[in-house]
């Protein structure tokens, strides 16, 4: 938690806190802040106890936009679930490291691990690091990774890194590229997929994303690398950071990523899973292999790269096989 309490934190939720904010917060949005420290608590119910003046600061009212300052003093009202927590403790663990240093951290964060806690699932990458690091004072996502994606994810060691690399995103100084198998030949060497997207719950509450006309501007950028026995391998490279983006744009497209068990060909998706099958994947094929930045304290250009993982290459090397027996 990124405060010092005046009371005890375990009760929030239940009654009045006042929290004084430490030098690691400084910075931070309310409301950001609040969703940080109240898991469950739904963002709809966030704002409205900003806007009703039930928080404050300083014994002030504020809005969801003002920005955190060391020694303020925060008073919590009571806030009520959306319902059960899974409060199961995280296991401490690291990932392959591929570049620290006092501001930055790059993991290489295998498939199927999710970046974080929600929607199902306990813990994620964020939690098991703080776990495994009760030294650090601060460490926060720069960004994310579906879970079921493999490859380079970025935290921040300092909120001024986090701050620099937030705004790098938003801007053109980050650039993120992408492997992707697909299913089907694709058919240009490069090609500007521009499908607006739109988010929302399936009844069973599970988080999707679809292509709507009214949907936010979003843009990919593909570059086909080889064709394989009836599969594309392609550089995806991100204009835009939506959720989802680069597997809704390419199914949309009519090329789904192998393995993908949200938008992709699930017929094709079980025959790939099944035992012996050749040939055989049983994940979504999507790794983030490199990301290139300006490093937020010395101002010098980083890349990194991390290669495919050995479950994705051998399922090239099957496809190389097949379409090396289908030339004799």
């Amino acid at each position: 938690m990124n405060a010092k309490s005046a009371n005890n934190p375990d009760k929030i939720g239940a009654q009045v806190v006042l929290l004084e904010v430490g030098e690691e917060a400084e910075g931070q949005r309310i409301d950001n802040f609040l969703h940080a420290l109240a898991k469950g608590v739904p963002k709809s119910h966030i704002y409205r106890i900003l806007r009703s003046g039930e928080v404050r600061v300083n014994k002030g009212r504020v809005d969801a936009t003002y920005r955190l300052k060391d020694g303020d003093v925060v008073r919590v009202p009571p806030m009520k679930l959306a319902g059960k927590v899974d409060s199961r403790p995280a296991p401490a663990a690291e990932f392959p490291i591929l570049f620290e240093d006092g501001h930055i951290l790059a993991i290489d964060k295998p498939a199927g691990v999710a970046v974080h806690g929600g929607s199902g699932v306990s813990f994620g990458v964020i939690e098991q690091l703080r776990k495994a690091r009760p030294q650090a004072k601060f460490l926060e996502l720069v960004h994310r990774l579906d879970r079921e994606t493999s490859g380079i994810l970025l935290l921040a060691k300092k909120r001024s890194a986090l701050v620099n690399l937030h705004e790098q995103i938003r801007g053109t100084g980050m650039d993120k590229r992408y492997l992707a198998c697909v299913h089907g030949a694709f058919p240009n060497q490069r090609a500007n997929l521009k499908f607006p997207l739109h988010k929302f719950h399936t009844p069973e509450g599970e988080r999707r994303v679809r292509v709507q006309p009214d949907g936010q501007a979003s843009h990919t950028v593909i570059d086909r690398q080889r064709l394989l026995a009836g599969y594309s391998l392609l550089h995806a490279t991100l204009r835009t950071g939506r959720t989802h983006q680069i597997r809704v744009h390419l199914a949309h497209a009519g090329f789904p990523i192998a393995g993908d068990e949200k938008y992709g060909d699930f017929a094709l998706n079980k025959e790939l899973a099944r035992p012996g099958a050749k040939p055989g994947l049983k994940r979504m094929f999507l790794h983030a292999w490199r990301l290139r930045l300006t490093h937020p304290d010395t101002g010098e250009a980083l890349e990194l790269e991390e290669p495919l993982p050995p479950e994705c290459q051998d399922f090239l090397k099957q496809l190389e096989k097949m379409d090396a027996a289908a030339a004799i």
